[in-house]
């Protein structure tokens, strides 16, 4: 049996200068002492949602956004904090990810189309999330309908697949329909990670699965693909818009880094069907919650 190797994040080395600093920024931030318990619970809604989007491939929006519609944040205030929480979670995440796949899955079959995945899908995202900014085009829907009829048959189509598609043996070659289709899946993806702050990832992830590519290496690059696609997307949000939360990201940013790393150990005891149901079950009860 072999031993599995920790991310370096996953060190006293990084994670107690990292709270030292956290902690200074947060008194530094001028936060009054009776506000401080308020704000706090954002540093486990972070946690939760870097957990839930390492571990799934599926952007932390997904916990985010339903919170922020229920804290009566506005449309922009909700896409812009997700993107920013994201940029801290998904980059550990992306970061711990990377790490397990060259300390021990760079040689492996199975994990030989990983760069180029990623390569490929996140050239397209950023292409498809530029083009909706560049052209400044509105969300069909408002945040709220959109967000949840996209979750609720996110959950419905995995829910289905689990079910109705026989085990068969993995696949480890990208085809070159496998391109033709992360490239869509990379630019639409984008368009409606622009819109929603959630999107390419969990569409990645899903693909991926259903083609038979290694679960494990299918989450790890729609988690690195998201990385990439929320560090694209905040400048929009910081350098024009000027829309971020910034209370609530200066106590949900470091949590989510903390689930970032933590992510991967869940995803390792989990078996494919078990994370693909996980997924779907959340997906759906969202969906249900936003559109009923």
């Amino acid at each position: 049996m072999t031993t599995q190797t920790r991310s370096p994040l996953f060190s006293a080395k990084f994670l107690l200068p990292f709270s030292l600093l956290w902690a200074v920024l947060v008194g530094l931030s001028g936060f009054p002492v009776s506000q401080l318990s308020e704000y706090i619970s954002y540093s486990l809604l972070g946690v939760l949602g870097a957990i839930f989007a390492s571990s799934t491939g599926a952007g932390g929006g997904v916990i985010f956004i339903p919170m922020f519609n229920h804290l009566s944040f506005s449309e922009i205030q909700s896409i812009a904090t997700s993107f920013a929480i994201q940029c801290f979670g998904m980059t550990a995440g992306a970061l711990t990810w990377y790490h397990h796949y060259h300390k021990e899955k760079r040689d492996l079959v199975l994990w030989q189309g990983f760069k180029r995945i990623i390569a490929v899908t996140s050239i397209a995202a950023i292409a498809g999330i530029w083009s909706i900014y560049g052209a400044n085009v509105s969300s069909p829907a408002s945040l709220h309908q959109s967000f949840g009829w996209f979750s609720l048959v996110l959950g419905l189509f995995i829910m289905t697949t689990v079910y109705l598609l026989k085990p068969k043996r993995e696949s480890s070659k990208l085809q070159y329909f496998d391109y033709l289709a992360i490239i869509a899946i990379g630019y639409f993806g984008g368009a409606i990670t622009a819109w929603l702050s959630v999107g390419v990832g969990e569409v990645l992830a899903i693909y991926l699965i259903l083609r038979r590519f290694d679960v494990t290496m299918s989450v790890a690059a729609a988690v690195i693909v998201s990385a990439f696609t929320v560090w694209s997307a905040i400048w929009q949000h910081t350098l024009i818009s000027f829309s971020v939360y910034w209370q609530v990201v200066i106590f949900a940013g470091p949590g989510a880094v903390i689930g970032g790393i933590l992510a991967k150990s869940l995803v390792t005891y989990l078996s494919a069907r078990k994370l693909k149901l996980f997924f779907a079950f959340w997906l759906i009860a969202i969906g249900l919650t936003e559109t009923l």
